[in-house]
């Protein structure tokens, strides 16, 4: 099985078990958002949190060794996205990313926001014009060195 037949796997399952995201990282011990991006390939699990899901969802045997795999990050299928939701995040950051490095060096210096130290939070926000999406991200800040 690779990884990719994994994720449909479990694709499947959270739908045939009408399970949400919330209900499936409540039994992992973390966030939504975290047990998103490791079901769909991009987190590696302990263990513990493999066996959970592999019980929780009925998946084979083989799931609980792939789940704690490194996998090879930044698999989106195109360099530029396709799917409208997607490209939206492509077009914010063609749009303001200039905006958003400079005002991160305006206020840390030279340097990067870690994804690999990262929280992430997408939450609903109701509003009378209609609901809006809230996406909360803090990651650590990694000055550039001079040697």
């Amino acid at each position: 099985m690779t990884r990719s037949e994994l994720t449909q796997l479990i694709l499947a399952a959270k739908i045939r078990k009408e399970l949400s995201w919330e209900s499936i990282a409540r039994a992992l011990g973390a966030s939504k958002e975290w047990v998103a991006a490791a079901c769909l390939g991009q987190m590696t699990m302990t263990s513990e949190q493999a066996r959970t899901l592999r019980g929780l969802l009925d998946l084979p045997e083989e799931a609980e060794l792939l789940l704690q795999a490194v996998p090879y990050k930044g698999s989106l299928p195109t360099a530029i996205p396709t799917d409208p939701l997607l490209y939206r995040f492509y077009e914010i950051l063609s749009i303001y990313g200039l905006a958003i490095k400079e005002l991160i060096h305006e206020e840390f210096g030279d340097g990067i926001m870690s994804a690999i130290d990262f929280r992430m939070r997408i939450d609903r926000e109701p509003d009378p014009q209609g609901d809006r999406v809230k996406i909360e991200m803090s990651g650590k800040f990694l000055p550039y060195k001079m040697y």
